[in-house]
């Protein structure tokens, strides 16, 4: 997959909007990814599952972070033949009350995946989340880097991160 072809399918879902945005950190932005959009979208998913799928080992076990990090995570799973969990954002209060859903033993690698990144906090945070319940995670893989601190924020937390696709190539050829 080359880039321009993830950048026509998140056009062609409708996932990349113009015009003024508030998100979810606070800023505002001219544009908006909407990652509902494209990750409810099959090409989009494909494409992207592929696109992740063919970064991992045979032995990687990924990690998605509730809520945008799961549909990416199952779909590439299911790509690649490997298994996930699920890093939430906090405990839920009922039944088993864990943070980690799915399997994971202490020590196993895991690569997270996340669908858009910013500021970098809510990937940051599931990774914790990961390592203290012992995993070790040393890779992220996100669909979309907006290039506003994020990847810089990913980085002083230990991790190498690798976006399919950057707000500068996104954005490219907008007025074309």
């Amino acid at each position: 997959m080359t880039n321009q072809a993830l950048i026509d399918a998140l056009r062609a879902a409708d996932a990349v909007q113009f015009g003024e945005f508030e998100l979810s950190h606070g800023g505002t932005s001219e544009y908006y990814v909407d990652k509902y959009l494209f990750e409810t979208d099959p090409r989009c998913l494909e494409l992207i599952a592929k696109a992740f799928a063919d970064r991992l080992e045979a032995d990687a076990k990924l990690g998605g972070v509730a809520l945008g990090g799961v549909p990416l995570a199952a779909a590439t799973s299911v790509a690649a033949g490997v298994p996930y969990v699920i890093a939430r954002k906090q405990r839920k209060e009922y039944g088993t009350a864990n943070l980690i859903e799915g399997r994971l033993k202490a020590g196993e690698e895991v690569v997270v995946v996340e669908d858009i990144v910013t500021t970098g906090t809510s990937l940051v945070y599931a990774v914790e989340a990961l390592r203290e319940a012992g995993a070790t995670v040393e890779r992220a893989l996100v669909v979309v880097d907006r290039q506003e601190g994020g990847r810089e924020n990913v980085e002083a937390a230990g991790l190498e991160m690798e976006a399919l696709v950057t707000a500068d190539e996104l954005l490219a050829d907008r007025d074309a």
